[in-house]
């Protein structure tokens, strides 16, 4: 361990040392700074149509209407 008594070579290492545990990535998990938007539009659309279609079979299947 005689090269560690070296000053030259003590601080070589120590740079390096130094300069690898400052190129260490760090991650970072935050929240969006908006909400979350989900479109319902469809499910709803849908909900509408079926109601619709079924009062058009409704009316369609009165005897009376024509």
């Amino acid at each position: 361990m005689k090269t560690l008594h070296n000053p030259k070579i003590l601080l070589s290492v120590m740079l390096a040392l130094y300069a690898l545990v400052g190129c260490s990535p760090t991650v970072k998990i935050e929240p969006p700074d908006k909400p979350i938007v989900i479109n319902l539009n469809v499910k709803i659309e849908h909900e509408i149509k079926i109601k619709v279609d079924k009062e058009l079979d409704q009316l369609l299947a009165n005897d009376e209407l024509f």
